[in-house]
């Protein structure tokens, strides 16, 4: 057994040195440039810094005026994005707390009406909001001048110039949040949707670098990571596992003691690969407090639980001799089908979570069709060859009974008298 995780150790050891570089490679590189058209909008405003962010189309420019008194510094900001309805509203705002994040925000939203005006305010954004509180205009404080700006490209943007106090606000680690939202009550914003890129539109940003480097994005590289290792653990290392054991132990093909250790390895990395990405999971929904995704957090608890029952089977399952042998057989058959089943609709609950778009999707469904058809095609064999066999030990048995019974009619024939002279 410990030779077999040594070996199953080893194997994942280049997936889990891949990983690392991957997150590496990712939180190392540089933001993507703004379009040509909103950075020639922010050279109007004599703002020379800019950069897009990573989610909802967002892009963002900036300009450090040093500081307005002696606590305190000016910044000119240019926020554009992307509002594909008759109406709706767009947001960006600033954190003085601890983490990005909504609750807590000092935010400036421009609404778009369905007459097609628009309207800019400034809001608190607070933990009641959540309770479904209404969201009314308050005064922040920071704001000096704001403005809802020209059209540029189908993106709708707004100017702001904001007086941000040293103490509660440090340009080099400025928590900044950004929205998109389509539904307004009574001409203010009335939430958002709950998609990962409205979830995941936060940042850390350092406004003294030109291109604006941000601490947050790692969060969106880690969901990617995740979902992943699952797919590479659960989704396929798991069932290829299962396959192994059903058609390679007894029949049609009886590998022993090959099929226990191929069966073994495959279980126990997957197993390994998966918990990684579950928990990697859990992390990322630790640290979005105000958004949970319970029903996919809910069957991957379910999907560690019975895979750790699984795995426990290795050291804890009867002796061949033992009566209840094969209740037990059955318990663990039935517990790894039904955890493949969970595990194929969390995935793709995962997927579409992530919004990975039919490159996901699709990819996992090949996926399913490459090992659903090994299966099938394994699964017909067994059957033909079931028949096969039961078809000829049926006529052995009928050649069996005929022979037996021509010697017993042999053995019942009476002998001849014989002729005495």
């Amino acid at each position: 057994m410990k030779n077999q995780q040594n070996m199953s150790s080893s194997s994942s050891l280049p997936l889990t040195i891949f990983t690392l570089t991957l997150l590496s490679f990712t939180l190392g590189a540089n933001a993507q440039a703004c379009t040509e058209a909103f950075f020639k909008l922010a050279q109007q405003k004599n703002i020379s810094d800019c950069k897009r962010l990573r989610t909802l189309g967002a892009e963002f420019a900036w300009n450090l005026h040093g500081n307005g008194s002696s606590n305190s510094t000016v910044v000119d900001i240019l926020f554009g994005a992307t509002l594909n309805a008759q109406q709706g509203w767009i947001g960006w705002g600033v954190n003085p707390g601890k983490r990005p994040e909504m609750v807590g925000t000092r935010a400036i939203v421009a609404v778009k009406r369905s007459d097609g005006t628009w309207g800019v305010d400034t809001y608190n954004i607070t933990k009641y909001i959540r309770s479904g509180c209404n969201l009314l205009p308050s005064k922040i404080g920071i704001v000096l001048s704001k403005s809802v700006e020209q059209d540029v490209d189908n993106m709708h943007t707004m100017y702001v110039r904001l007086s941000l106090p040293s103490p509660e606000y440090n340009v080099t680690r400025l928590n900044h949040v950004w929205q998109v939202g389509y539904d307004i009550e009574g001409g203010h914003p009335h939430g958002h949707p709950k998609t990962l890129r409205n979830v995941d539109s936060t940042e850390v940003i350092d406004l003294t670098d030109s291109n604006g480097r941000g601490t947050g994005q790692y969060r969106s590289y880690l969901r990617t990571i995740h979902g992943v290792l699952n797919i590479i653990g659960w989704g396929t290392l798991l069932p290829i596992g299962i396959i192994i054991a059903r058609y390679f132990r007894v029949f049609p093909f009886k590998c022993d003691p090959l099929w226990f250790n191929l069966h073994i390895g495959c279980q126990l990395t997957g197993f390994l690969v998966g918990t990684t990405g579950w928990a990697i999971g859990l992390s990322l929904g630790h640290s979005s407090r105000y958004y949970t995704f319970r029903d996919h957090r809910t069957y991957g608890i379910l999907i560690f639980v019975f895979s750790t029952i699984q795995m426990l089977a290795f050291r804890l399952k009867p002796k061949l001799t033992d009566d209840y042998r094969k209740y037990w057989n059955m318990y663990h058959h039935f517990l790894g089908y039904g955890l493949l089943a969970i595990i194929i609709i969390n995935i793709f609950k995962g997927i579409r979570i992530l919004e990975g778009g039919d490159e996901w999707k699709w990819g996992y469904i090949g996926n399913l069709a490459f090992l659903g058809a090994i299966a099938f095609g394994l699964e017909v064999y067994t059957w033909i060859r079931f028949f096969i066999l039961k078809q000829k030990q049926k006529q052995e048995q009928k050649q069996k009974q005929k022979q037996n019974q021509t010697e017993q009619s042999q053995e019942e024939k009476p002998s001849k008298p014989k002729m005495f002279a």
